[in-house]
């Protein structure tokens, strides 16, 4: 199983998953009844995924997260940082793009509402 993951079909990719949480949740005795209670779907749906018919995003979220196997995700949560330089260029950008108010005229709103307020 060291193929280049690039070069799979993504079918091939689906179905090794399946494998992987098949081999996860029965190393962890756990039976496709009890984890489709814990993930709250179906048990026809833990057969599929199990086979490689990944339809749902959410499924499979709801399977990992039963398993503890979460962390696959975790390289895609990591917000990059920023290097000194690129903070300081983020900065000045920021700066240049903000807008000014324009100024008012006080005394041109005073005098409206003077004139308002003595009708």
């Amino acid at each position: 199983m060291n193929d280049n993951i690039y070069m799979l079909p993504d079918g091939e990719i689906c179905r090794r998953i399946g494998q992987k949480i098949k081999q996860l949740r029965l190393r962890q005795n756990i039976t496709q009844m009890s984890m489709a209670e814990q993930s709250q779907i179906s048990v026809s749906s833990i057969k599929k995924i199990e086979n490689g018919e990944i339809g749902s995003f959410d499924s499979l979220m709801r399977v990992l997260r039963i398993l503890g196997e979460l962390d696959v995700f975790s390289p895609l949560l990591k917000e990059e940082e920023m290097s000194p330089n690129e903070y300081l260029k983020f900065v000045e950008a920021s700066k240049k793009q903000q807008r000014k108010r324009a100024k008012s005229d006080k005394s041109q709103s005073t005098l409206n509402n003077q004139e308002e307020s003595e009708w």
